[in-house]
């Protein structure tokens, strides 16, 4: 049913949150997430303690560290930034203002992220809200229409009652027309799911029959909010997966707002876990090289402030962007490596929006399912720290953003006031009754005389190079996290694993590099080194390029973005 956004207006009260769902903590996949963990603290004493060096303190570093101390390890993180949180990470501007490099949201189909929080007992950081998607209605400025999950029908069949239940968005004929190509993914699972990943969204769609409108309705607005990307460009594999985790789970769509910043209230929780069982954590510490010996195995880590560390065991936690710059010569004809050429990470721009009074909103993340925006959530609403009765703080996914994600304008090249101006003129079309004409706004000039809401401050956070582009062809080259190189593993949400670039693959990631090393400590065989059915770049005419290492030379320098991470091209503007 359509929902006018005035119906949905908060009155002034604390940030409602629901309880945490049960069913979370049932699931095989968090069964088997309790049981990674229970099998890596088993090896605690198999083996003497080794020190490992991590280098890269986002999720995936601090996951890893986490559970190497759990196995009786002496991890210590090197993080080149002076902040936490690698893609989640944040920071105050001059008012005390947080500055997200992402808007991030916990879905219940996170085990490995639930399973983490249950171990640190951070569960109560959580703000769950009601079990629903809502989107904005295309052609209907300033409504909205929701798939509602209604308590206690179990997965999948909630999810098909939701879109049963739902009349504006698709024909009766158009979900029935939908939903034959989608069963073998229920049926068959991963098989049929990874034998997608040549097609993109829009392929799969025509090679189904599925009805054309179903991209504009649905698949555009998942594509966007799972890789920053268009369903043309964006691999099948990828929305077939994170169905396949959401549809089976009956709260797995169930979605929740973290109660404040993530290095307070996430990554500070984990680095005193780890300092507290002997572990380091350190921040400022950037790497300038691998250190290697005559036959390619690491000897140390040189950083650059002249310091060489020398561990018994290495991770890389960082991008795979850093990571290709970061290869030495002497490994970057190995096959291993020669497959991260075929993987790069995809521009996002994240928004802040401050208003001068309260818009009409809803607690919750909103698909905007607009040509430029992705999500996008009234944080002073959703999220206890931002709380504001007065005003309204908007914080939206800019997507796609550059050619490479379906866009038709590189927006990250585009100036900060560029940028926000074409928001606006988004905002316009989706609050029309409340978004001012503002003339330093273009965009907003013919809002009529009803609407008064005006932006006071914002602030833009461009990353040129966030998750891996999950575009067709792509998934068979996300490396294991064992490596041909002898002490050295991989870790981050890049890497193979069987949740997407996000924060429960991070996590994921961390952790099976975690359980490699310690395995190798104990002795014990390791899963073994992945490497493509096809030599990467056969698609070519069967020779190797040079290794791509030098595409990303750009990235060189002490910047966020040096390191994978997302910055605003000045302070924030008022």
């Amino acid at each position: 049913m359509a929902l006018v956004v005035a119906a949905l207006a908060l009155s002034a009260c604390a940030v409602a949150s629901r309880p945490t769902p049960k069913h979370i903590f049932r699931t095989a996949n968090y069964m088997d997430a309790a049981a990674l963990s229970s099998r890596i603290t088993a090896l605690r004493g198999r083996g003497a303690p080794i020190r490992v060096a991590i280098i890269g303190g986002g999720l995936s570093g601090l996951a890893a560290a986490k559970y190497l101390a759990d196995a009786g390890h002496h991890p210590t993180v090197y993080e080149a930034r002076r902040v936490l949180g690698g893609k989640v990470a944040a920071w105050q501007d001059k008012e005390g203002d947080w500055i997200e490099t992402g808007l991030h949201i916990f879905f219940g189909a996170y085990p490995n992220m639930m399973n983490l929080l249950s171990e640190l007992d951070l569960h109560d950081r959580l703000q769950w809200k009601m079990h629903k998607m809502i989107f904005a209605m295309q052609g209907l400025p300033g409504e909205f229409t929701s798939f509602d999950f209604i308590p206690g029908i179990p997965a999948p069949f909630n999810f098909g009652l939701a879109i049963l239940m739902n009349q504006k968005m698709l024909t009766l004929a158009e979900k029935l027309q939908t939903a034959p190509p989608l069963l073998p993914m229920l049926i068959e699972g991963q098989d049929f799911i990874d034998k997608q990943d040549e097609l993109s969204v829009t392929d799969f769609m025509r090679k189904y029959n599925m009805p054309e409108r179903i991209n504009e309705e649905v698949f555009v607005a998942m594509a966007k909010a799972l890789d920053f990307i268009d369903p043309d460009k964006l691999s099948m594999t990828v929305v077939l997966t994170a169905m396949n985790r959401f549809l089976n789970e009956d709260n797995g769509l169930q979605m929740a707002f973290l109660d404040g910043n993530q290095p307070d209230r996430v990554c500070a929780p984990m680095k005193e876990y780890i300092e507290a069982r002997g572990g380091k954590v350190l921040t400022s510490m950037p790497l300038k090289e691998f250190e290697v010996d005559a036959n390619g195995d690491i000897t140390g880590l040189k950083m650059r402030n002249g310091e060489t560390i020398v561990a018994d065991e290495y991770i890389s936690a960082m991008p795979v962007d850093v990571v290709k710059r970061m290869i030495p010569e002497k490994w970057s004809t190995l096959p291993y490596f020669r497959q991260l050429d075929e993987l790069q990470g995809i521009p996002v721009i994240n928004l802040h929006m401050w208003f001068d009074r309260k818009l009409q909103n809803v607690d919750h993340l909103c698909f905007s399912r607009s040509p430029l925006l992705s999500v996008y959530a009234d944080m002073s609403t959703t999220c206890k720290e931002y709380y504001d009765e007065e005003r309204s703080m908007l914080e939206l996914v800019f997507a796609p953003c550059s050619p490479i994600a379906g866009g038709n304008v590189n927006w990250i090249a585009k100036s900060d006031e560029e940028i926000i101006d074409a928001t606006m003129g988004e905002l316009a079309r989706l609050f029309p009754s409340e978004i001012a004409a503002d003339p330093k706004w273009p965009t907003t000039l013919n809002q009529g005389a009803e609407a008064q809401a005006r932006l006071r401050k914002f602030a833009v956070v461009k990353t040129p190079r966030s998750v891996y582009a999950a575009i067709p062809g792509r998934n068979k080259y996300r490396p294991s996290q064992e490596t041909p190189i002898n002490k050295l593993t991989l870790a981050g949400c890049f890497t193979s694993q069987k949740f997407l670039g996000s924060m429960e693959g991070a996590v994921l990631a961390g952790k099976l590099a975690a359980e490699v090393v310690a395995l190798r400590a104990a002795g014990e065989a390791t899963p073994g080194i992945k490497l493509p059915a096809k030599p990467a770049h056969a698609h070519v005419g069967g020779e190797l390029p040079p290794s791509s290492a030098a595409d990303t030379t750009r990235l060189a320098g002490r910047s966020p973005v040096a390191f994978g991470g997302g910055q605003m091209g000045g302070f924030v503007h008022e």
